[in-house]
């Protein structure tokens, strides 16, 4: 899941429950619009070369921490920001308190990512609701 610098969604892709996140990593980013976006945060499991580089290509700044196994050292990552990336997941507690979308009771992907979308759009809708 993307969100932006408030924490709302904004895209997000359903996979298996055991696929790994770097794996739909490149084509979630290859659907979202970076060219307001000056750094895309993201925690170890996103650490790979080939995604730092293609943040790069997007002409962003990738602050990913390496992972512990990694020779390199973290002196690149600004962990204010990092602690920022908490945004994702508190995006998903919102989301979670939709029952359909906590318990998954679509058989099918295409219903369950209709079930995120409506939920997400109501996530959009209570911020407009606020603001009028």
């Amino acid at each position: 899941m993307a969100v932006d610098a408030c924490g709302n969604p904004i895209e997000f892709i359903i996979t298996a429950g055991n696929v790994n996140d770097i794996v739909v990593a490149p084509n979630l980013l290859a659907q979202l619009d970076l060219s307001h976006t000056d750094t895309v945060c993201a925690d170890r499991g996103f650490d790979s070369d080939a995604f730092r580089e293609l943040i790069r290509s997007e002409q962003c700044q990738a602050n990913i921490p390496y992972k512990k196994n990694r020779e390199h050292l973290n002196v690149n990552t600004d962990w204010y920001l990092y602690k920022i990336r908490h945004l994702v997941e508190n995006a998903l507690a919102r989301l979670k308190h939709f029952r359909a979308v906590a318990t998954r009771y679509d058989k099918l992907k295409r219903n369950y990512e209709a079930t995120v979308s409506l939920a997400c759009a109501l996530v959009w809708f209570g911020l407009v609701w606020l603001k009028l």
